[in-house]
């Protein structure tokens, strides 16, 4: 569970400028701010399925977003390499120099 907030915090940040206000604010009280649905229905007027079912709809617009423009798996790829170049730091410039280049071209 914990790797699926994870990674919906990701989506989110990248995607959220796509998503309506209400989207929005259910995605924001639920993941981030960790309110239940039986909260964010109380405090939108709303019933507990209705609140669910809009996370879940917008969960999968998230999922569908990165399937086409793949931003979180650009930043994840990134993310991996500066870990390997601080990690061969002391070895020699020439690893170093390719994954300068592998990170070049992610773009």
């Amino acid at each position: 569970m914990l790797e699926k907030t994870t990674r919906m915090n990701y989506l989110f940040d990248f995607y959220q400028a796509l998503l309506t206000p209400k989207q929005r604010n259910y995605m924001s009280l639920y993941y981030l701010e960790d309110y239940s649905l039986g909260e964010i229905s109380e405090l939108s007027h709303v019933s507990r399925q209705a609140v669910y079912d809009n996370i879940k709809r917008t969960e999968a617009m998230l999922e569908s977003y990165e399937e086409k423009l793949h931003l979180y798996r650009k930043f994840d790829q990134k993310s991996m390499l500066l870990d390997q170049m601080e990690a061969v730091m002391g070895i020699g410039n020439e690893a170093l120099l390719q994954m300068i280049q592998q990170l070049k071209e992610i773009d």
